[in-house]
């Protein structure tokens, strides 16, 4: 299958290319990272294996870096295994004069900034295990890519690997985007934990290429560039294309063995270790907005993607989570390695950048896109198996005596939320009550075969319910009440909202009680939570509030109150659900537009005058797509966002632009917030799927809802049925971090695991693992007898973090990402029988603890 790359670049880019054997000389000496991006998913011809090896064999001089999918090596195994042993030769020398280095061994070649951190470090793991496999003693000391796989994070991760250098260098392939010039020829990059790697960045003088939209003025080492660099003062000055594995033409700037051309080809590990060990180096403390990506955010298919790996990496998470509290209770060491292999396999395979720049490619019921529905769909089969074995495992049995429901938590916090359970049989129809394991009634409430009630569960553990008759009268609390004016009130012990039919169901009030603070900017001209877009095939700028809409109470209390809205955004039916919940801080909203065309929406292009050249795109500009917008009672507003692993305060005056060399940071990952410039009052913005927000002095937060018009080279990014949507809102005192903001999101991406059943556990609630506030639990996992949990500080400041834990172990050590032993752990003992470890974290930053239980 071709690439874009391979497809619209193997003409005039190439040809060109391989004429610079008789460019005009420069004085300085220049070096050049040549070698070879793909792999067998995007694009390596059978044959490729030889040629690679042919030519390094052909040309002395040439040294290459390799990014080639670590799946690939599966296929050359079978094909062509000779040339594969020639290349094992080849790579066998790993140090620094080495001809070959393998600069990401990332399973499948993500972006990195569209997808959670812990597929990150998975990416790395997976990847690497694969390569030791068929290539022994190969070691990873530069990390470098052809697309913009870069987020600000990736420091810490790359140290934690054994990495000892960077490039954020992509020249010949920014379709997708490319780094802040920053610079000269190298910088300590400083990501948001303080952890620095030495890095080639993208230099301050090294512009983006004229006439091109994808490249920069360093893809061929041209007078232009290196002259450029030299006199900004970078003494041993590179250039960089990584080609297309497929493309025949060798060496890709011609034969650099000449004085004459001052062209030196080398790998990124003899540049670092060997040219420059003793150059100057100027901090840099990298920020997300310094990654300036883009995609084509709000169409369908990136939408559906994106939440379709958003589901996957949520799933197999609280399946590992679940596998882990099933073994501790357990006294077991029962893992499924080889299911979660494959789970996390097809997972990552979904999180490879073609899958989101070129979801169309391919052939019919063949696309990244349909491959991804695939490869998630894997994911998801496995991971539900193995958390609802895990759960019946320790809870289900059958010689119980008593109906129980156990709820799980798999996130290391305590949580009071609504969960919903069948009603067992021979209860229906009759007066029920929950209690708790003191016999204490919990409030509840019946919604048509389903019971709810709020579950306590303590943090990374379990608690238990049984279900009763009662004659009890039903508790107030959440409530829906249509008022005299027409508008319906939706209202917990939290929040009152307002919502008015007849502005298209927009909330014109949302009260926080607690706070006493009214969050919606009621003299705003955009409704709160109302759509608006530009229809250019139909009337240009339409909102939801043209028209009347229909509010249905579809829940009333005492637990959960929700309303139906049903309206109209330019003639086409949207259905909105937002939902309240009893002690819950989160605003629940589900959307569906029932699009039965394509509609056009976003900023219009005639297709026939479209060039892929151009530097002007219309996918750029969100403030032409249809946005669902929420203006706020905020004064002197600040916006937070979050990355993999990382918390950017924005410095964007807005989120807008139109053109290729004029792109920002605009990718909402898990959540967006807002709060006032004192700090006192804020609102987050939670979504299902990565994609683009809007913010501006005269344009309020919206989440990018669709865009249906002209994408990359010219394809039609087209909406071919309905858009559904998970969102949601927490108003809340204080900056981001007091309020819990990523704790919310966390808890809002692994819901709490409900089995109904005669319970065995000998304990009727358990906590396992309670660390300080703070510290997210991103992933547990068991590794022959031992158990490894990762801990990100996303809320608390630097310093010592306390961790308390309630199970057996020996010992207990900081590792790597490696597995390198970092540190011993300090463990203390309580009278209880519980145990801690302090472990001394910075902000931001990402520890693994290995727990001996032999």
């Amino acid at each position: 299958m071709l690439s874009h790359k391979n497809k619209f670049l193997k003409g005039a880019v190439l040809a060109a290319a391989l004429t610079l054997g008789s460019v005009k000389a420069f004085s300085q000496q220049a070096y050049y990272i040549d070698g070879y991006h793909g792999g067998v998913w995007g694009h390596y011809p059978d044959w490729n294996t030889r040629f690679i090896v042919d030519n390094l064999n052909k040309h002395p001089y040439w040294n290459i870096n390799l990014e080639i999918e670590p799946e690939t090596w599966d296929r050359a195994a079978k094909v062509d295994p000779a040339a594969l042993k020639e290349l094992q030769a080849l790579m066998a020398n790993q140090t620094a004069s080495g001809r070959v280095e393998y600069v990401n061994p990332a399973y499948a070649q993500s972006y990195m900034y569209n997808i959670d951190g812990e597929s990150i470090i998975r990416q790395f793991s997976y990847g690497i295990d694969k390569l030791k496999g068929y290539f022994p003693g190969i070691t990873f000391n530069t990390y470098s890519t052809e697309e913009p796989c870069f987020t600000s994070a990736l420091p810490q991760i790359l140290k934690s690997f054994g990495f000892k250098y960077a490039s954020l260098k992509n020249p010949n392939t920014c379709f997708g985007g490319y780094t802040r010039a920053f610079g000269g020829e190298l910088v300590n990059w400083i990501g948001p934990d303080g952890t620095a790697i030495t890095t080639s960045p993208r230099y301050e003088v090294e512009a983006l290429l004229e006439k091109s939209a994808w490249q920069t003025i360093a893809w061929d080492n041209s007078p232009r560039y290196i002259n450029a660099a030299i006199k900004y003062g970078i003494p041993h000055p590179i250039g960089m294309t990584l080609q297309d594995a497929g493309w025949k033409g060798g060496p890709f700037i011609g034969n650099a063995d000449t004085e004459q051309q001052k062209n030196k080809y080398t790998t990124w590990h003899n540049y670092f270790a060997n040219i420059t060990p003793k150059d100057k180096r100027q901090d840099w403390k990298v920020t997300q907005e310094d990654m300036l990506v883009s995609l084509v955010w709000g169409s369908q298919v990136t939408q559906k993607l994106a939440q379709r790996v958003r589901v996957a990496e949520n799933k197999v998470l609280i399946a590992e989570k679940a596998a882990v509290i099933s073994n501790l209770l357990n006294d077991s060491n029962n893992w499924p390695k080889a299911n979660f292999d494959s789970a996390w396999r097809t997972l990552l395979l979904s999180q490879h950048h073609d899958c989101w720049i070129v979801p169309y490619n391919g052939q019919k019921g063949d696309t990244w896109a349909d491959k991804v529905v695939d490869w998630t769909g894997n994911t998801n089969r496995i991971s539900d198996s193995i958390a609802n074995v895990s759960v019946q495992t320790v809870f289900l049995n059958k010689k119980g005596t008593e109906d129980i429901v156990t709820v799980v938590n798999t996130q290391a916090s305590k949580r009071n939320e609504t969960v919903s359970v069948i009603i067992p049989a021979g209860l229906e129809g009759k007066s029920l009550s929950v209690k708790d394991v003191l016999g204490k009634a919990v409030v509840s409430q019946v919604v048509n075969d389903k019971l709810l009630f709020v579950a306590s569960t303590p943090s990374f553990g379990y608690n238990t319910y049984s279900i009763t008759e009662t004659t009890d009268p039903i508790e107030k609390g959440t409530q829906v009440t249509e008022l005299a004016d027409g508008n319906f009130k939706l209202e917990s012990d939290l929040y009152t909202i307002i919502i008015n039919p007849k502005k298209g169901g927009s909330i014109t009030s949302l009260f926080a009680k607690k706070m006493n603070k009214e969050m919606v900017d009621q003299a705003n001209r955009n409704g709160f939570n109302t759509l608006r877009g530009n229809f250019y095939n139909d009337g240009g700028l339409k909102a939801s509030t043209d028209e009347t809409a229909t509010v249905t109470i579809l829940e009333t209390g005492p637990i959960r109150a929700s309303v139906q809205i049903k309206g109209k955004i330019n003639g086409t039916d949207f259905t909105q659900v937002i939902t309240l919940n009893k002690g819950q801080q989160i605003i629940d909203l589900n959307l569906n537009i029932d699009w039965k065309k394509d509609v056009g929406v976003g900023e219009d292009v005639v297709k026939s005058s479209y060039k892929w050249t151009d530097y002007k795109k219309p996918f750029y500009n969100d403030s032409n797509k249809l946005v669902t917008v929420f203006p706020l009672n905020l004064k002197n507003q600040k916006v937070y966002k979050n990355a993999p692993f990382d918390v950017t305060e924005s410095k964007l005056k807005n989120t807008f632009y139109n053109s290729w060399d004029s792109i920002k940071n605009t990718v909402i990952l898990n959540w967006v917030d807002v709060t006032d410039g004192d700090g006192k009052f804020g609102m987050a913005m939670f979504t299902d799927h990565t994609t683009s927000y809007t913010y501006g002095e005269n344009f309020p937060l919206g989440l990018v809802t669709q865009y249906s018009g002209m994408g990359l080279w010219g394809r039609s990014y087209y909406t071919d049925g309905p858009t559904n949507i998970h969102y949601a809102l927490m108003p809340h005192a204080g900056k981001w971090n007091e309020a819990g903001v990523w704790s919310a999101s966390a808890q809002w991406n692994e819901p709490l695991v409900v089995h109904v059943g005669n319970s065995s556990a000998t304990a009727k609630q358990q906590t396992l693992v309670n660390p300080q506030k703070g510290l997210i639990l991103t992933s547990a996992e068991n590794n022959s007898k031992d158990v490894l949990l990762r801990f990100f500080n996303a809320e608390g400041e630097a310093g010592k973090k306390k961790i308390i834990l309630n199970f057996k172990y020996t010992k207990a050590q900081v590792v790597e990402l490696n597995g390198k032993v970092y540190g011993e752990l300090k463990v203390s003992k309580a009278s209880n029988g519980q145990t801690s470890v302090e472990l001394l974290i910075p902000k931001f930053g990402i520890r693994t603890i290995r727990f001996s239980t032999i």
